[in-house]
């Protein structure tokens, strides 16, 4: 496989960092040129200095993290202390990081680093709200024809977790989502759909944490929320990092070409990814949605990552 150069869009997140970190640890297929922060689960200055942590963790303060949207793009932020509560903030009191957020405006940066490398070597994966992305669309729209394309997660067909449909990436900026699916760009979609196949189990956890290095040490305190999920008979999916995983072994994946339409209307369906699994509608298929994955290679793919240290 060649080695994609990859820009990280991310709202950190537990599950962000370790599809940091699975990223990261793949260096010898993935090109990290650099990490965009995004508001979401938390603040863009919370979500930044998360992503600072993480790489200081990985030993990889060379790659840069620039600061973008403090808010979505129509209302006020939304952040994931609605699904989780106050464990979204826990055990990030990871090592000091001795770099500091770049000063260009992630969108911004977006832009420059399409610009000026040829067209069709970068992906993109957005692993928090689309919001930066949409920006950089916006001001500059030819950036899509630069692409080799945009690997999200966002969605969801079956059930949301913020609404009855509305998946929580989405839900928090369903504007920016609207303007990144007609974006002329080959999409991957790992939604809910998927994701939900990826619960952290008791048994799933003690393979994430088996290896004893420095960095599960730390890992096994960000998996605190999923530890105590599982133990109480409840276990949670571990979201972002399919992503990443989707890049590095796109075999483990199940996917059909569907056209995808965001409701950003107030209501019931705000946030709504209306999927044409039937192909009803007549529209053209503007994502390839994700419908199933291999959960054991998945978690043998993590697990790997993680036992590098």
């Amino acid at each position: 496989m060649p080695r994609q150069s990859i820009i990280i869009d991310t709202d950190p997140g537990q599950d962000d960092a370790l599809a940091i970190l699975l990223a990261l640890a793949h260096g010898d297929a993935l090109d990290v040129l650099g990490i965009t922060a995004v508001c979401g689960n938390i603040s863009v200055s919370g979500t930044a200095a998360n992503a600072l942590k993480v790489l200081a963790l990985a030993g990889r303060e060379d790659v840069p993290v620039f600061v973008g949207s403090a808010a979505p793009l129509v209302g006020k932020l939304v952040t994931a202390d609605v699904l989780h509560g106050k464990a979204i903030t826990a055990g990030w009191d990871l090592p000091f990081s001795s770099a500091a957020p770049r000063p260009e405006f992630a969108a911004d940066w977006i832009i420059d680093t399409l610009l000026s490398r040829p067209a069709g070597t970068v992906t993109i994966c957005a692993l928090g709200p689309l919001t930066n992305i949409a920006l950089a669309l916006a001001k500059r729209p030819e950036i899509a024809d630069r692409l080799e394309g945009l690997v999200m997660m966002a969605g969801a067909s079956q059930g949301g977790n913020m609404n009855a449909v509305a998946e929580f990436n989405v839900f928090v900026d369903p504007h920016a989502a609207a303007r990144v699916f007609a974006a002329p760009v080959r999409k991957v979609v790992v939604s809910l759909d998927v994701t939900r196949k990826l619960l952290v189990t008791e048994t799933e956890l003690r393979r994430l944490t088996a290896a004893k290095n420095g960095i599960t040490a730390e890992v096994t305190k960000l998996l605190g929320l999923y530890d105590a999920c599982a133990r109480a008979g409840a276990p949670r999916a571990l979201h972002d990092p399919a992503v990443i995983a989707m890049l590095l072994a796109p075999d483990i994946f199940k996917g059909r070409e569907v056209n995808v339409e965001i409701e950003t209307a107030q209501g019931l369906t705000y946030g709504q990814t209306i999927v044409d699994v039937n192909g009803v509608t007549g529209r053209p298929a503007n994502a390839h949605w994700l419908t199933d994955v291999d959960s054991d290679a998945f978690y043998s793919l993590l697990c790997d990552a993680l036992a590098r240290g």
